[in-house]
């Protein structure tokens, strides 16, 4: 690739719109390569205060242009003007220049092939239109340029996508490899997981179900449990099948039967207790006196 080292200094502008309502517009401006395919950098020139509508700078830069956009007219100078404010800048105008325009101005070629020569690399000067935002003109721009000498740059080097030719068809680009991390405890294989990965759950939790979860059968109770592997078990079925008990500990604890209190016993009551005695005392006696 052949490349030409461009020099532009931006003078002075003249007769420039003001966009300040009071005060003297502080200008400076911003100049750019459109349409560039090596990455040139913006630049700026310094604010000239109080400028009003003819400030001046004089402030130089440098950029880098591709032979070949340059003769296909490719390459377009970009100067925006721009009014410096506490509450936010804004734009005067802008001056577009072609590249190709400054290089058949400054530059002459002789020969050609190897033996080509580029010849007349001075510095010119020219004064372009400041346009509105509307398009219309207000206003000039004067600046200088000069081209060196031209040379050549190797183009970087783009490094190859990652291909592999076992992915799809031969030199398909590789999707990215994701790593998760194992939820599994280790063991002598990666699939399937041991038995004891998963431990089952706790069964033969006490439920007691809503009226109407279940349809009574023709001999009453509750239907069968479900086949295994559907959901949850129903309440009072283990995982082995057939019914469970509840351990000890869950669920609401049996009534129990109050103690019985011991009956309150007064002087009446032993007082007949002693006649009863007495009565079947006596009746005893008569009996075995009879024999």
């Amino acid at each position: 690739m052949e490349v030409w080292p461009l020099e532009i200094r931006i003078i002075k502008a003249n007769d420039l719109k003001d966009v300040n309502l009071i005060t003297k517009m502080d200008v400076y401006a911003v100049v750019s390569i459109s349409g560039d395919q090596l990455n040139n950098p913006k630049h700026k020139t310094t604010v000239d205060k109080d400028a009003g509508a003819t400030p001046s700078w004089n402030f130089s830069m440098q950029f880098t242009v591709d032979d070949a956009a340059v003769q296909d007219n490719r390459l377009t100078l970009k100067i925006k003007l721009l009014s410096n404010r506490k509450l936010g800048d804004k734009e005067i105008g802008v001056v577009y220049v072609q590249i190709k325009e400054l290089f058949d101005n400054s530059v002459h070629r002789e020969g050609g092939g190897d033996d080509e020569k580029a010849t007349g690399n001075e510095e010119k000067f020219g004064s372009y239109s400041v346009r509105l935002s509307n398009g219309k003109s207000k206003g000039t721009l004067d600046l200088a340029y000069k081209f060196g000498e031209k040379y050549k740059v190797e183009p970087s080097p783009v490094p190859p996508p990652h291909t592999v030719e076992t992915y799809g068809m031969k030199g398909a680009e590789a999707p990215p490899v994701m790593a998760y991390p194992s939820t599994f405890p280790a063991s002598s294989s990666s699939y399937p997981p041991p038995a004891d990965a998963y431990p089952p759950p706790p069964g033969g939790y006490p439920y007691t179900p809503p009226p109407g979860a279940y349809p009574p059968s023709h001999s009453g109770g509750y239907p069968p449990p479900p086949p295994a592997g559907y959901g949850y078990p129903p309440p009072g079925y283990g995982y082995g099948g057939g019914y469970q008990p509840p351990p000890p500990g869950y669920g609401y604890l049996p009534m129990q039967q109050p103690p019985e209190q011991p009956k309150k016993s007064g002087g009446g009551g032993m007082g007949m207790g002693l006649g009863a005695g007495l009565l079947g005392g006596l009746l005893i006696g008569d009996m075995i006196s009879d024999f």
